[in-house]
């Protein structure tokens, strides 16, 4: 029974329902030892099927996929405008600590300059009191030189 016109022929000949009933067993029998991968074959609707089901996955992925990239915009931009904020105030802070370093030197620097010119007050006060003592000392040391000449 290699042909449907065998299969047709044994129906047509069997005695009796149950005869027949048994020759259409018996096809399907041969039939899945023939080709036994058909009971895993899909049909048009089995594809149909899970071509719409992977579709609405599809789709299911694609929604996911734009509400992870707005909330990922949303935190970027709140990121952005932290980082906006804390630059601000980093800013705020250095200029503060400009302000404050630069006052720092000019009161440095007044301190500075006031004391170059105690240091100069107290030189040039050590210079005439040197000239006070070598003038006089200078002046006795020729007259002693003088006496001495004269004496001699």
């Amino acid at each position: 029974m290699s042909s449907s016109v065998a299969l047709y022929d044994a129906l047509t000949s069997a005695p009796d329902d149950r005869a027949r009933a048994r020759v259409i067993a018996e096809a399907f029998e041969r039939l899945e030892e023939r080709y036994p991968h058909l009971p895993d074959l899909a049909t048009q609707g089995h594809v149909r099927e899970s071509e719409l089901r992977l579709q609405k996955e599809i789709e299911q992925v694609r929604a996911g996929l734009r509400e992870t990239e707005l909330r990922l915009k949303k935190d970027i931009e709140q990121l952005r405008a932290e980082l906006k904020a804390d630059i601000e105030q980093l800013r705020a802070e250095l200029k503060a600590d400009i302000e404050q370093i630069r006052a720092d030197l000019q009161t440095t620097e007044l301190r500075l300059l006031k004391e170059i010119e105690q240091v100069r007050g107290e030189i040039t006060r050590t210079k005439l009191d040197l000239l006070k003592w070598i003038v006089p000392l200078m002046l006795a040391q020729v007259a002693a030189i003088a006496a001495l000449v004269k004496l001699l």
